[in-house]
């Protein structure tokens, strides 16, 4: 049984890591703020990036330039401690799973972080704004998982299916079979 349990957990580990791979190749709108002339590596252009012009470049390759402050997430995009408290009042004060239009919510909380991170760092923001955030995503994390938690006992309907991000859509289905062998065991 001992193996049976690491099996899932290095599977599940894994699954997670795939799915924030995919989601560091998804599109992010950025907003340059202070040109760049820009470079080529292995046959691919970044740049050049013209101050105020917004650009669309995938998350990984607009990384270093907004940890270099060439760039910036756009107001669109922009995931700070602001919307993450935003986020958890919601997931706090609904009794259902709140579906997200985005299905990388979590991995999308969970890589923005790092440019707070790197803020508080240049001490462009204070520390508190970074704490806030960790405590947010805590409590969004928490009322999430004890919601699914709830829905694990049970097969999902499409409705509740509908309402999963990605990587809860994996924790579901390992909690599933679990509780299920749990379950029928006893």
């Amino acid at each position: 049984m001992y193996f049976l349990l690491e099996l899932i957990e290095e599977s599940f580990s894994n699954s997670l890591i795939r799915l924030n791979f995919i989601f560091t190749n998804e599109i992010v709108v950025t907003e340059c703020i202070r040109n760049f002339e820009g470079f080529s590596l292995l046959r691919e252009s970044f740049g050049p990036f013209e101050e105020g012009k917004k650009y669309k470049l995938k998350l990984f390759s607009a990384i270093p330039f907004i940890e270099q402050e060439i760039l910036k997430v756009a107001l669109t995009d922009k995931c700070d401690n602001i919307d993450v408290q935003r986020y958890a009042i919601e997931e706090r004060d609904d009794s259902i799973l709140i579906k997200r239009s985005n299905k990388f919510f979590l991995n999308k909380i969970r890589e923005f972080k790092r440019f707070l991170q790197n803020e508080v760092i240049k001490n462009k923001k204070p520390i508190i704004d970074l704490d806030r955030y960790n405590s947010y995503t805590s409590n969004i994390i928490d009322s999430r998982l004890i919601k699914l938690l709830k829905l694990s006992m049970a097969e999902l309907s499409l409705e509740d299916e509908g309402r999963l991000t990605n990587s809860e859509k994996i924790l579901y289905k390992s909690l599933y079979k679990l509780i299920n062998i749990w379950r029928n065991f006893f």
